[in-house]
């Protein structure tokens, strides 16, 4: 079969990372389709809610006593901080989603073939 000469034999992808680039864990995300057509996720860490404000009893002799934070209610609140905003086309959205199945069957198939570690014991339990 003759290559057709309007098209280059191949195409190489160069990745160059954004000086501003830097690792972001996620705890889940929330989003959903905009008014556009786009998948929007906002990525996001989950932590409990540091409270607004704490004091400290300064004793007679000028040394600190204990630490207090105001009451706590019948209810806890858990801060999701979004750290990352992805807006993402349809096409886009299925080239992700392919690619994560195939990490998660790779996962899945590690898993199945997992190599044991003795709990107390150094080294991989053969």
């Amino acid at each position: 079969m003759t290559h057709d000469s309007r098209f280059p034999v191949k195409i190489r992808y160069e990745y160059k990372q954004d000086d501003k680039t830097s690792l972001q864990y996620a705890h889940g995300v929330w989003g959903g389709i905009n008014p556009h057509g786009e998948i929007e996720m906002n990525f996001y860490s989950e932590s409990d809610k540091i409270p607004e404000w704490s004091e400290r009893v300064v004793m007679q002799d000028g040394a600190l006593g204990h630490e207090m934070v105001p009451a706590e209610s019948d209810s806890k609140t858990v801060v999701r901080h979004i750290h990352s905003k992805v807006l993402i086309n349809y096409d886009t959205a299925r080239a992700i989603y392919d690619w994560l199945d195939e990490k998660l069957s790779a996962l899945e198939m590690e898993e199945d073939q997992q190599v044991m570690y003795s709990a107390g014991k150094g080294g991989l339990e053969q």
